[in-house]
């Protein structure tokens, strides 16, 4: 409480910061203990000992100072860093010579705290800079303590708390920067908000966007390599991570729901977009009873593993009672234009998938022997004159890729076949179909899903069609275990 307010600036007050980022030092702070100019250990005490400089996190002894150059280089995450020296109001950048008062300093202090449209961004050269949006209610607690860690690792203005005005003020501020990269820290939904906000932003760039995955699921973070879930990893390295990350452009897909006129009422169509994957029958199903459960009872889902505890015992009871029985009787399927012939089955559920993972890691699918060479290649080989695949031989073959514009679709028999597949005890699902537009046309109330949001729908017609890509980054691939992974 005795404790003197912040005097770091973070965007550049007058003309002469503009350009040049200056060291800033605060006393203490000095976590490895010792110093970067001299090699010295920087000796702790019960005060604050030391210096370290904000924005490139250099650690020194108050004595080696002196022979410290005056500019900064921002340090090891220079490439994702806005310093001050690169932010600043417009008036600045109008030639306006102003008097500046301390009336009118407050004045401009206030707008540029209140509003990212009076602030202009310079960024460094050959630096792409990062627009960081957390979700803090993701991951328990876990989000509020990232949305921390990226304002100290970071420029606070490149942070952005999703809770408080959601993602419009970002993408308005680094609308014209150019080589800027997102990075989403939540979980699928929180994905799918943000990707659907740059869709209705009409950017005229589109940035590339990276995934810190905060939620349960977390399966398109799986599949673009960012893991399963933040543990508390060093944020440093992960941003170190991200510099050397590729861009893939990820397939998405339009959703219409044409419902019939019947006295029964069904709840509100969640997406009208698919970035992960579509399901009819028992995942929904599970899916939905755990939906009620979490919105009726939230205090009792408030960690990771808790969510999966209470998605196994619904799985387990579905698997008892099969409310989705024989559900190729209540529904058709057409993929093209074409009827897929359901007859020789018996399926509780069908999953229309954009990414090779679904349900925390479960792929559908199956492992493919993947063929020597380029997997989009090989695939546009398959079938490149056909945008329908329904051959069981041409479909063993087939490798999930998230920029094919198409669609793998999947049979379930029912939830202890979901379970095998997730332990590994068994492959895959029965493989239908790979195509490029598909339409259900269901006799009955039905539970679905699109992406982990789950509702109940009645009977209705749903035509599901290739809508656009979207640039994503793509993490480093995984460093080998092998001690002898060298050889390989």
């Amino acid at each position: 409480m005795k404790a003197l307010p912040c005097e770091v600036s973070t965007y550049a007050k007058s003309r002469k910061d503009i350009g040049v980022q200056s060291h800033v030092w605060v006393r203490g702070g000095c976590e490895s203990g010792r110093c970067d100019r001299c090699q010295k250990k920087i000796r702790i005490y019960h005060s604050l000992v030391g210096l370290h400089c904000v924005w490139c996190h250099l650690e020194i002894h108050d004595d080696c100072l002196q022979t410290m150059g005056h500019e900064c280089d921002c340090g090891l995450l220079r490439d994702h860093i806005l310093p001050p020296s690169s932010i600043y109001p417009s008036v600045l950048a109008s030639g306006q010579e102003r008097k500046i008062n301390k009336a009118s300093q407050k004045t401009t202090d206030d707008l540029s705290l209140s509003t990212f449209e009076a602030l202009r961004i310079d960024p460094v050269s050959n630096t792409h800079p990062l627009l960081v949006f957390v979700n803090p209610k993701s991951g328990g607690k876990q989000g509020e303590r990232v949305l921390w860690k990226f304002q100290y690792l970071l420029n606070p203005r490149q942070v952005f708390n999703l809770l408080k005005d959601g993602p419009e003020p970002g993408l308005r501020f680094f609308r014209d920067v150019p080589g800027y990269r997102i990075l989403v820290c939540g979980g699928d939904g929180t994905v799918g908000w943000i990707l659907e906000t740059i869709d209705k932003a009409n950017l005229p760039v589109v940035p590339p966007v990276a995934v810190l995955p905060l939620g349960t699921g977390n399966d398109l973070a799986r599949c673009l390599r960012w893991g399963g879930g933040y543990e508390g990893q060093n944020l440093g390295k992960i941003l170190k991570d991200l510099e050397m990350s590729k861009v893939v452009h990820m397939d998405r897909w339009s959703v219409e729901v044409i419902p019939q006129q019947t006295e029964e009422k069904s709840d509100p169509v969640p997406f009208q977009i698919i970035n992960n994957y579509f399901s009819i029958g028992v995942d929904a199903s599970i899916a939905h009873r755990f939906h009620i459960m979490r919105e009726k009872y939230p205090e009792k889902f408030n960690s990771r593993m808790k969510n999966k505890l209470w998605y196994f015992e619904f799985a387990t009871s579905e698997s008892i009672f099969s409310t989705c029985k024989r559900l190729e009787e209540s529904l058709t399927v057409e993929i093209c234009g074409k009827p897929l012939d359901l007859s020789n089955l018996s399926l509780e559920g069908i999953a229309v998938l954009n990414i090779p993972s679904m349900h925390g890691g479960s792929n559908l699918w199956g492992d493919t022997k993947k063929p020597h060479g380029d997997i989009h290649g090989i695939n546009q080989a398959l079938g490149a004159a056909a945008k329908v695949i329904t051959d069981p031989d041409i479909l063993k073959t087939c490798v999930p890729d998230l920029s094919d514009k198409r669609l793998e679709v999947v049979g379930l028999e029912g939830a202890i076949e979901m379970g095998q597949i997730y332990t590994k005890l068994k492959n895959a699902g029965h493989r239908l179909a790979k195509c490029s537009e598909i339409t259900f046309h269901t006799t009955k109330t039905l539970p679905m899903q699109i992406d982990g949001e789950p509702w109940m729908q009645t009977p209705c017609t749903i035509k599901i069609t290739h809508k656009n890509q979207m640039p994503m980054l793509v993490g480093p691939p995984p460093r080998s275990s092998n001690f002898f992974g060298f050889l390989c």
